[in-house]
């Protein structure tokens, strides 16, 4: 297994179209590195260059120890599942694993053992004589990933492998693949905009956006401590509450719905603002304390209810516990924990945390 580092990669299309802005990143030996972001945001070019499949404008690519920039594809020790399984129809499962083996010049024995190694890995053994017409979905994606695993590269790249999945079967490939990643401990870059499969498979979650890198961290990291406006309205389902708003007094922040207060401590902030409250950081409150709330729609979701409302002039979602009763048109009281509130630029969005 083997780092991959990346400093100050850029790539621009003809016509001066930047769809990759000075991006420095390292991917640790052993991590799960997700490359998270909305459609057009260039992390599948970026991941496309890692594997040689575009050219870099500038900057340098290592894989290990050598600098990748002009290495045929073929010759980066990388392993790539695609969107699209990208299967022989022609060849049978054991086949399709065994092909780029056999290319290689590998030994028939040694083939042989790779590939039941890793279909029984993967539980696909009773599939080695089918071919992939004869698969689901979910099985097609394991003889792509089994493909891929019978190479032993150094890294593995995943471009949006689950996307073309139903959404019950995506669940159970996240835990196939997170428990494939624990058992080889193998260097792996995946790209993704579901932030669901970001949060649940990665050590180190990359947001992107417009090309450029918003914040590196652990799941908990960008969840809890967001560094921008943009990862903290992308991560989380339901977006994080945006409204905005103005520091008046240590601690306190007005907004369209009323006076907030905040952790000083943790804020370095005055002037305008942007107010940040997650919906699961708003709770219902006892008696006159807190601030007036009426929903005007509300979701059920199970063990969750959410509560579609103003909070003055800005909309806002709140979510709270599925017990009790509540009723739309009918007005609460709400509460908001300092604690929770964040506070962001209003010209450059980042976070004013200290």
């Amino acid at each position: 297994m083997a780092t991959v580092e990346l400093t100050n990669i850029k790539k621009i299309y003809a016509g001066g179209v930047e769809a990759v802005r000075d991006v420095s990143l390292t991917v640790p030996n052993g991590s799960f590195t997700v490359l998270l972001g909305p459609s057009g945001c260039g992390k599948s070019t970026l991941l496309r260059m890692i594997a040689g499949l575009e050219t870099i404008t500038s900057g340098v690519c290592k894989i290990g120890d050598r600098v990748v920039n002009e290495i045929e594809p073929a010759d980066r020790d990388i392993a790539m599942v695609f969107q699209n399984y990208a299967l022989y129809p022609h060849m049978t499962v054991y086949d399709n694993m065994a092909y780029g083996l056999r290319n290689r010049g590998t030994p028939k024995p040694e083939i042989d053992k790779r590939v039941r190694e890793a279909a029984k890995l993967l539980a696909i053994e009773e599939y080695l004589t089918r071919k992939p017409r004869a698969l689901s979905g979910g099985q097609r994606q394991r003889v792509a990933m089994g493909r891929a695993i019978v190479r032993e590269p150094q890294v593995f790249l995943f471009d949006e492998p689950l996307s073309n999945l139903d959404a019950k079967l995506r669940v159970t490939m996240r835990l196939e693949i997170k428990r494939l990643h624990n058992r080889l401990n193998a260097t792996s870059i995946f790209v993704t905009h579901d932030q669901v499969e970001a949060m649940t498979l990665a050590d180190q979650v990359v947001v992107m956006n417009a090309g450029n890198i918003e914040q590196i961290g652990a799941p908990g990291e960008v969840y809890k401590h967001p560094a921008t406006r943009f990862v903290a309205s992308f991560i989380g389902s339901p977006a994080m509450n945006l409204m905005p708003g103005k520091v008046s007094d240590s601690g306190v922040v007005e907004t369209p719905g009323g006076k907030l207060p905040f952790d000083a401590k943790r804020f370095s902030a005055s002037g305008e603002v942007d107010v940040g409250v997650r919906p699961e950081d708003i709770h219902v409150s006892s008696g006159s304390n807190g601030f007036s709330f009426t929903p005007e729609l509300v979701e059920e979701l199970g063990a969750t209810r959410l509560l579609h409302g103003n909070f003055g002039a800005t909309p806002i979602i709140v979510a709270i516990p599925a017990s009790g009763t509540t009723h739309e048109n009918r007005e609460m009281r709400l509460s908001i924990d300092p604690a929770a509130v964040h506070l962001f630029d209003r010209n450059s969005g980042r976070s004013l945390a200290r």
